[in-house]
């Protein structure tokens, strides 16, 4: 099937921070569920020891298009269910193939990335998980050493180091797979194909990706910041805080990638979802 990229003006891409928002208002439980789903079940497969880990590293490509399916299903009132993990696989027997290969390629990317980046950071991450322990059994009398003790492992040098090589080797190797999922499902692309497509499509309206990216910043600094306030306030409730927040955040991102897809490529009518 032909592809055809679209160019979208720099602006496009607060819209795209905003249709997920729309989209996830619309079915807010369906949606969270939906990527509930997959962390527990990631969770679920790690217990497994390597095999479950490397089954889960494999997966993880598909749940952009799993969510784009989402928001497809939104955008046409239809019902979320879970089925949707099983829609890729339903499409020509080469197109299911792709997308395992897909998985593989990744699975091999990732581990060799996590394998370069084991231990960089391990002692901080121990002392803040301690810290964030102490906090939440703390009693009045010792919350303000607790507090002392989180802020202390909050701002180790070598957590921000450590995190910052992360999230620098995730948005690396993001990019090639950011669309090659959905390449592979409505566009029928192999998977060396889809790869190179996403990362055209990124660079074809990098200046749209790039406010995507920095709206995406500037809430997720906004929302730093109301829960360092509030765990100077009323820290037990700030640590609740964390998870949900952190979830309703992902699954707003997800459920906006559907619209970066149809912004960025043109299929012909056959090939429309």
């Amino acid at each position: 099937m032909k592809l055809h990229l679209h160019h979208v003006e720099a602006r496009q891409g607060a819209v795209w921070v905003q249709q997920g928002w729309q989209v996830f208002r619309r079915a807010p439980l369906p949606l969270t569920a939906l990527l509930a789903t997959f962390f527990i079940g990631a969770a679920l497969l790690g217990l497994l020891g390597v095999v479950g880990a490397a089954l889960a590293l494999a997966v993880a490509p598909l749940l952009n298009l799993i969510f784009m399916l989402a928001s497809h299903q939104v955008v046409q009132d239809r019902p979320i269910s879970f089925a949707l993990w099983a829609q890729p696989f339903k499409l020509a027997p080469e197109r299911s193939r792709n997308q395992l290969r897909l998985g593989l390629i990744f699975l091999v990317c990732a581990g060799s990335v996590l394998g370069l980046l084991s231990g960089v950071d391990d002692d901080a991450q121990q002392r803040l998980g301690e810290a964030m322990a102490q906090l939440q059994q703390a009693t009045p009398g010792e919350e303000a050493a607790a507090r002392e003790a989180l802020s202390v492992a909050l701002s180790d040098p070598e957590l921000l180091q450590g995190n910052l090589l992360r999230l620098g080797a995730a948005l690396l190797l993001s990019l090639p797979f950011w669309h090659a999922p959905a390449l592979v499902h409505w566009g029928g692309h192999g998977p060396l194909k889809a790869l190179f497509g996403s990362c055209v499509g990124l660079w074809h309206n990098r200046a749209a990706y790039a406010v995507h990216g920095l709206v995406w910043l500037g809430l997720m600094l906004a929302a730093g910041s109301l829960l360092s306030l509030l765990l100077a306030l009323l820290p037990a409730l700030a640590v609740m805080l964390v998870t949900p927040l952190s979830l309703l955040a992902a699954t707003v991102f997800y459920a906006g990638l559907y619209f970066s897809f149809m912004d960025s490529f043109r299929f012909n009518a056959e090939a429309a979802p």
